[in-house]
């Protein structure tokens, strides 16, 4: 039998043991992804989940961070209405203290009162309205990646200065494709081109034969797509059924491995404008590739991946930073400027989006989407249609 001192001995040890593991254990910090997980555009939405992923088990890896952070994943499914069930049950939950959101622009739109409400501070990672960030005034809300202006600049003037003159539009009506029908409309006729004809199509419109026999009697240069892959696909498959020998061109949201999968050869040739570099030229962009390999996901980072990463790690450096608190951590995010990232210097300006943004030129070369300076259609190698 034990003594009572002894007894005591023991306990107090024990105490001392239990303490000294509970003062180095880390304290859990849940952050937030929302994106389209199943559906039409799912590869980027799957791609975007996997770089967040990525930015949060690396963070867990460092000795030196602070906390360790549990991943939330919600599937928006790029519909509105699932959306906003999927931000609402994120920014309900107190324990979140920041979110990564959002591919679908029409998305976006409906969440964003919801994380004003629930002060919950959050950055998108692939949304391209400007009305994400410059619709309200609402310090939540941040955007690493550029806008469609910047994309429908570009776009414009590249594409006026290949010598098209004649534009018929294509545009999904949603809050996405309408703004692309908006700006590029705006962008093209500062460049002296010319839209003979734009048309408005649903979501999930299938048959386009309606839209693209006017366009076909227009004959244009250019057929022009603001909207997402799964219509971009049908459309450009319908355009060859029908004859229509226009030079295609789409909006990011066609800027997918999943539209080139869609329409096989057809795809050669076809253009498409995207904000920030790609990744392999991206300042971090060896460093995100390398420990995307590593981690072993079976899927691809898509176009919008590394933006997803960078906008998790600023999440995740604001809450090292100033701790696991909405509010502290939506100050954190409206100071931001020339913040490192893999892809490049992050500077919020008073509606919390990113003022660097670089826009890309792409065109689909042997079944891969290549920077135009990179192919050979920019050497004149190889020609667009109508050249």
């Amino acid at each position: 039998m034990l003594r009572k001192s002894t007894v005591s001995v023991i306990a107090l040890a024990m105490a001392v043991s239990i303490g000294a593991g509970v003062a180095n254990a880390k304290d859990k910090v849940k952050v937030a992804f929302i994106g389209p997980l199943t559906g039409g555009v799912s590869a980027v939405g799957v791609g975007g989940r996997n770089s967040a992923e990525l930015a949060v088990q690396l963070r867990n890896a460092d000795p030196s961070a602070k906390y360790e952070y549990e991943l939330v994943t919600q599937d928006s499914e790029c519909k509105p209405n699932v959306g906003v069930q999927a931000a609402t049950k994120v920014a309900s939950d107190k324990s979140i203290i920041g979110l990564v959101g959002h591919y679908c622009s029409a998305v976006a739109m409906g969440a964003v009162d919801i994380y004003h409400k629930f002060n919950l501070p959050m950055s998108v990672w692939g949304a391209v309205l400007p009305d994400v960030t410059y619709g309200n005034d609402y310090k939540e809300i941040h955007r690493v990646n550029g806008t469609m202006i910047n994309q429908n600049d570009v776009a414009a003037k590249f594409m006026t200065d290949q010598g098209y003159k004649t534009w018929v539009v294509l545009y999904d009506t949603t809050d996405y494709g309408k703004g692309h029908n908006k700006y590029f409309t705006e962008y093209l006729a500062k460049n002296g081109g010319e839209i003979l004809a734009d048309f408005g199509v649903s979501s999930d419109q299938q048959d386009f034969t309606a839209e693209l026999t006017k366009a076909k009697q227009l004959n244009p240069d250019v057929i022009f797509f603001g909207g997402l892959t799964p219509l971009g696909v049908r459309i450009r498959a319908q355009m060859e059924k029908l004859g229509i020998t226009a030079q295609f061109q789409g909006a990011s949201g066609i800027k997918s491995d999943s539209f080139i999968d869609g329409v096989g050869e057809l795809s050669e040739g076809v253009v498409s404008f995207l904000e920030g570099a790609p990744v392999d030229k991206l300042p971090g962009g060896q460093y995100f590739i390398e420990k995307y390999k590593a981690a072993g996901f079976a899927e691809s980072e898509e176009a919008y991946g590394p933006f997803a990463f960078a906008a998790m790690n600023l999440i995740l450096d604001g809450i090292e930073e100033v701790g696991p608190n909405r509010k502290k951590l939506t100050k954190y995010l409206g100071k931001i400027q020339d913040h490192d990232s893999i892809v490049g210097k992050i500077s919020f300006d008073d509606h919390g989006q990113n003022t660097v943004a670089a826009i890309t030129k792409y065109v689909v070369q042997d079944g891969k989407w290549v920077v135009w300076e990179d192919s050979e259609y920019a050497t004149g190698a190889r020609k667009l249609a109508g050249k």
